[in-house]
C-alpha cells in the first residue's frame, strides 16, 4: 500500500488548512502524526475503520478533525484556528491488520510527509 498525501502549506496563525491521503489500496486504522523539528513523532488524530472512534491530541483537540472516505480510500485532516506551534511535518499512516489504534509502532504503511507552515 502506498500513502499521497497532500494539502500542506504556508498558513497565517488562525487559518485553515485540509491534508488529505490517499491509499493506494483497501486500508483499516488510519491516522495523522506530525514531525517538528528536534522533536519525535507525535499523535495528531486517529480513525477507525467505520469512522465511529477517533483520538485526538490535546493539543488540537477543538481544532482539528479526522475523517475518511472508504469508497475512495482517503483520510482527510482538516485544521482549524492554526498555531505557529502546530508547524511540522505531517505524516498519514496506515494498517491493514487493526481497525483502530492508537500506537505509531503498529502503523505498517506511513505517507511521505507534507510541511505545514503556521506564521506570520
Amino acid at each position: 500500500v502506498q500513502l499521497q498525501a497532500s494539502g500542506g502549506g504556508l498558513v497565517q496563525p488562525g487559518g485553515s488548512l485540509r491534508l488529505s491521503c490517499a491509499a493506494s489500496g483497501r486500508t483499516y486504522a488510519m491516522g495523522w502524526f506530525r514531525q517538528a523539528p528536534g522533536k519525535e513523532r507525535e499523535l495528531v488524530a486517529v480513525i477507525s475503520w467505520t469512522g465511529s472512534t477517533t483520538v485526538y491530541a490535546d493539543s488540537v483537540k477543538g481544532r482539528f478533525t479526522v475523517s475518511r472516505d472508504n469508497a475512495k480510500n482517503t483520510v482527510y485532516l482538516q485544521m482549524n484556528s492554526l498555531k505557529p506551534e502546530d508547524t511540522a511535518v505531517y505524516y498519514c499512516a496506515a494498517d491493514q491488520s487493526r481497525l483502530f489504534t492508537t500506537r505509531l509502532h503498529e502503523y505498517d504503511y506511513w505517507g511521505q510527509g507534507t510541511l505545514v507552515t503556521v506564521s506570520s
